[in-house]
């Protein structure tokens, strides 16, 4: 996939909110899931699966660097938020990445107002960040199963 390619798959919050409209007009169903990123592993994959599986259109939040740190400590996160945000552009199962600087993906859920909100099987439903507002507006809130052994910090305290 080349950098155009890539780089065109990394949005502002104004840029998606147009992007969703047109996608929307074509009638496709958009899947919305967030978190840190920091090191890419099998989980992710398998939660990236889970989302294309649920929908026509897959867009992932990413938390800025500051707020990784605050959510994570100081050591984090690794890799910064735009290479964070061209890993996950380059996925396959991938259609949207946005950056978001809250600590939780709230505000950005209410803006973008996802068809789909979708988690990893760590989460229970009732805990997911943005679920009241999804199911609210008629959307729906699932978890993928949860992929033992596959951790950001897992691999970190290896890595130690």
């Amino acid at each position: 996939m080349s950098d155009k390619k890539i780089s065109s798959r990394i949005f502002s919050l104004e840029e998606l909110l147009s992007r969703i409209a047109f996608w929307r007009a074509l009638g496709d169903t958009v899947v919305f899931t967030n978190g840190c990123f920091d090191i890419l592993h099998p989980g992710h994959l398998q939660l990236l699966a889970g989302c294309a599986a649920l929908g026509d259109r897959v867009v992932v939040g990413i938390n800025s660097d500051a707020s990784v740190k605050r959510l994570k400590g100081t050591s984090r996160p690794l890799n910064n938020e735009q290479a964070r945000a061209q890993m996950l552009a380059a996925n396959i199962f991938t259609d949207a990445v946005v950056i978001f600087e809250e600590d939780t993906p709230e505000n950005l859920i209410q803006a973008l107002q996802p068809d789909v909100l979708v988690k990893g099987g760590d989460w229970q439903k009732e805990q997911i960040v943005g679920a009241t507002f999804v199911k609210g507006s008629g959307g729906k809130v699932y978890t993928i199963p949860f992929l033992e052994g596959f951790s950001t910090t897992g691999i970190i305290d290896k890595m130690k």
